[in-house]
């Protein structure tokens, strides 16, 4: 499971992370609530733990706004207060559960542990666009049943587009996922990246489903469009 620890004491989020990490959670870390915002745009968290306090945007505006965008994965609030109605806040603003500070980390994965289980009931574990079915569970793809052999990163740039079929994925962002934040990498390799799974695609007699958007990026879109 993937989870975004957002805490901006640094300290705290080194702990955190280990301790996930040691569990077998792949941890991603944003060190504000405008950060975890960008985070959560670019990839597919399964769980979100959040600092209450936060430059930029408290973890419970992050909550509330991820809630808006329709973000189902579990949250978890961690928060200095103790006041009963500042936990009614935090639960109201769309977090599953919190922890109070100080916490011990079996309480902590305990708690991730619960709201696992409560995901795992509700996860939808396929998307689909135009014969494409992209397989979260497997971490595959395929058209109409036929399996597309992919490297990893064409992997990652095709189940980004899938994961939002007709929406415009812009260069940096495709380069942030695939390739990851900070990468030095060309046009020309993104461009290269793109005909390789074109070629795939068509190998399994799929449509040229991505579509360039000039100066901007890539996306998916229906052929007869």
């Amino acid at each position: 499971m993937r989870v975004l620890v957002a805490e901006d004491d640094q300290r705290l989020a080194k702990m955190l992370r280990l301790h996930l990490e040691r569990a077998g959670y792949q941890v991603d870390v944003a060190q504000d609530g405008v950060e975890a915002l960008l985070q959560c745009q670019t990839y597919r968290y399964d769980l979100l733990v959040l600092d209450w306090m936060m430059p930029r945007k408290s973890g419970v505006e992050v909550a509330a706004t991820l809630r808006k965008e329709q973000f189902e994965g579990g949250i978890l609030m961690l928060t200095a207060r103790d006041t009963e109605i500042d936990l009614v806040h935090g639960l109201d603003s769309g977090a599953d559960d919190y922890l109070v500070k100080p916490f011990q980390s079996n309480e902590l994965l305990a708690r991730l542990r619960a709201l696992s289980r409560r995901q795992q009931k509700a996860f939808v574990s396929t998307v689909s666009f135009n014969g494409l079915l992209l397989d979260l569970s497997s971490q595959t793809i395929s058209y109409e049943r036929h399996p597309i052999d992919l490297t990893r990163r064409e992997f990652e740039f095709l189940s980004l587009l899938l994961r939002r079929p007709e929406q415009v994925m812009s260069r940096e962002l495709i380069i942030e996922v695939v390739w990851g934040i900070g990468a030095d990498i060309t046009d020309n390799a993104l461009d290269a990246l793109v005909r390789l799974v074109r070629k795939k695609l068509d190998a399994v007699g799929a449509p040229n489903l991505i579509r360039t958007v000039r100066g901007f990026g890539y996306r998916l879109g229906d052929p007869h469009a």
